[in-house]
């Protein structure tokens, strides 16, 4: 058979397929419409972050390939976000506007079928959440390279939202402008982190241009919009919605940029075997006393994956300790070891457990 008669007939069975694929598709979401009408009648949550959770993973168990396995995720992440539409409608806050990381992050965990709800502030996402204008939100609370999110932190003092998931994005960031001509260039604007995250390149390529920050890398685009002797510093994803061209992609000084975000929720997320678990406490100030409460973890065996101390406003030179570890409260020697800590601090605050990031 000719190539061009063998790509035909392959093109056809893959067309096939296709109709087959969206037959099943369609099946599901009746499924889906029925699993909706039996929660809207018995009072549960329409988002179920640990069962979507488990059936990632057994699909992901499953593949045997050639598709790809890192497709696995994002794929049925949107067809389940697709379907999980026809239950409910998910409303979820994040810090905006449109095509901000954190905007990235809410569409990696959620999918595109959902209500994304752009925040100017992170204070605003969480009364959000916690005033149930929205079910979730999406926080920033850490860069591999330029450190923790403070305002984050602090507002987990006062606020009862819990912590029930967690997004690890990889952070590239591109020159954009209307043009796409570096010449035309004299401003450049972007958030402060995305800055500083690409001094390196922007002082050994643009070191005479104006940098200005703004409260986000997709402000930074819709400034460098309207103005064609700007540029931004922001996502490839900024540079689509927002018309611009790219000067240059992927800027940043280090390759290995990551954020962390936290998902926020009013929920408390069952067990999966493979969770984290954040919690917040203050200390007595004496000698040891941090050690003895961090020694029941050493004892049990259980891997901390962050400590971070924050003021405590109206205390001078008191301060709050956040901590995150690996497993679940409901894990008998975690039990055990929140147990012994209890005993050596004088505040202590479940922040949440919630399935760890791959």
């Amino acid at each position: 058979m000719e190539p061009e008669a063998k790509v035909k007939s392959l093109r056809q069975k893959i067309d096939a397929l296709d109709g087959h694929i969206l037959a099943l598709l369609n099946e599901r979401a009746k499924l889906a419409l029925e699993v909706g009408r039996v929660k809207s009648g018995s009072q549960m949550e329409p988002y179920n972050s640990q069962r979507e959770e488990e059936i990632l993973k057994r699909l992901e168990s499953l593949n045997r390939g050639p598709f790809p396995q890192r497709a696995i995720s994002p794929v049925f992440r949107e067809i389940i976000s697709a379907c999980r539409s026809l239950e409910a409608e998910l409303t979820v806050a994040y810090l905006g506007p449109p095509a901000t990381h954190t905007h990235l992050a809410c569409i990696e965990r959620f999918g595109s079928s959902v209500q994304a709800m752009p925040k100017e502030s992170i204070q605003e996402i969480f009364e959000a959440v916690e005033k149930e204008r929205a079910n979730f939100g999406v926080v920033p609370i850490e860069n591999s390279t330029e450190g923790v999110v403070n305002r984050t932190l602090d507002m987990f003092i006062d606020s009862e939202v819990k912590i029930c998931g967690e997004v690890l994005i990889r952070i590239s960031h591109d020159l954009l402008s209307q043009g796409g001509k570096p010449g035309d260039i004299e401003k450049i604007y972007s958030h402060p982190q995305a800055l500083a995250q690409c001094r390196r390149w922007l002082g050994q390529n643009l070191p005479h241009v104006e940098l200005a920050e703004t409260v986000s890398t997709a402000k930074a685009a819709q400034m460098a919009a309207g103005d064609p002797k700007a540029a931004a510093i922001a996502s490839s994803f900024a540079s689509h919605l927002y018309g611009l061209r790219v000067i240059e992609s992927r800027i940043e000084d280090y390759s290995h940029n990551y954020t962390r975000f936290l998902v926020l929720g009013r929920q408390i997320c069952g067990p999966t075997g493979k969770d984290k678990t954040s919690l917040l406490f203050s200390i007595p100030d004496s000698p040891g006393s941090l050690y003895q409460v961090l020694r029941p973890f050493s004892e049990k065996s259980i891997n901390l994956t962050k400590i971070e101390s924050r003021p405590i406003k109206d205390q001078p030179w008191e301060y709050v300790f956040f901590l995150d570890f690996e497993g679940h409260t409901r894990d008998a020697h975690i039990q055990e070891a929140v147990s012994e800590l209890k005993k050596n601090v004088l505040f202590l605050k479940f922040l949440g457990s919630y399935p760890r990031s791959s």
